[in-house]
């Protein structure tokens, strides 16, 4: 539920308007309509462009980031916000750059040390010296990625079936989304992710609003590469691995063999019945359950 209180700017940015905005943004408010918990609207200006981050939880709560996958948006995360902002203060950002409320109308983010200057920027912008971290897919990527490159700022990370990362896709993955990129439109999007979950539950209204993004004028998206396995090893962050069991992306037994490999203080886990895109939406109570443990602790003893 949007706290209307507690909005960012009245004026909201825009971007260019084109002939679906109305029923995109429409969807948009509708999946935002579902979270449980008061939401505050935030917009933050950059070099970029201006951030959308939607905010919730108790102000003294530990800061807690939530990064979405690639064309999700930070709605996405509606299943899941009401166990995480019991103990902590969630920021679910729309990724600058993408489809959403954040307006990449500034420098453009073309490349992985544009993302992070941006996410630099994002923490100094809401007052975070220090937060736990939370991606899934792409947004995992960028997660491991600003960990990597700002560790004294990440103070656990947390990696929902995260792509180029350990592992690449699968090829029929990519050969699947090909026709996406070469001429979006919602109905490649509805049957790629049909495809990917293979008959299993899809949020209609999420659903929705992944088709619809499929037209939004300017979304692009920076390559990912998988991090050197040096700095991997590097790493001190603790981290959490949570891999879909359905998932078409990638082979998660290699994602997991190669995570430890690279990262042996990495704690990893199996979502049971989802797959890569239904993560964040489908059997949430297990996603839930885990994330809790890992980012408390001291009152779940199973994590480390």
């Amino acid at each position: 539920m949007v706290d209307d209180a507690a909005q960012g700017p009245a004026t909201r940015p825009t971007v260019k308007t084109w002939p679906g905005q109305a029923e995109y943004f429409a969807a948009y408010d509708a999946v935002l309509a579902r979270w449980p918990v008061p939401v505050e609207c935030v917009d933050l200006p950059s070099p970029y462009g201006t951030t959308h981050v939607h905010v919730c939880g108790p102000r003294d709560g530990t800061p807690l980031v939530l990064l979405h996958g690639g064309g999700a948006t930070s709605t996405v995360w509606f299943a899941n916000v009401g166990e995480l902002s019991r103990t902590h203060r969630v920021y679910a950002v729309d990724t600058i750059g993408g489809a959403g409320r954040s307006v990449n109308d500034g420098r453009p983010v073309d490349s992985l040390a544009g993302f992070m200057e941006w996410l630099d920027g994002l923490f100094s912008a809401l007052g975070l010296d220090g937060a736990a971290l939370c991606g899934h897919s792409y947004g995992s990527w960028l997660a491991l990625n600003y960990a990597l490159h700002a560790p004294r700022r990440v103070r656990r990370l947390a990696l929902l079936d995260p792509t180029d990362c350990f592992a690449g896709l699968r090829p029929s993955y990519r050969l699947r989304a090909v026709p996406m990129f070469v001429k979006p439109s919602a109905e490649r999007v509805r049957a790629f992710i049909k495809w990917e979950t293979a008959g299993m539950p899809v949020d209609p209204a999420w659903l929705k609003l992944m088709c619809l993004a499929s037209e939004f004028p300017g979304a692009k998206i920076v390559i990912p590469r998988r991090p050197a396995p040096e700095r991997l090893r590097a790493s001190t962050v603790p981290t959490l691995l949570l891999l879909a069991e359905k998932s078409r992306a990638h082979d998660i037994h290699k994602v997991s063999v190669n995570a430890r490999r690279f990262m042996p203080h990495i704690v990893t886990a199996v979502l049971p019945a989802v797959s890569h895109h239904s993560v964040p939406t489908e059997h949430p109570e297990h996603l839930n359950r885990e994330l809790g443990a890992f980012l408390n602790p001291s009152a779940s003893p199973g994590h480390s």
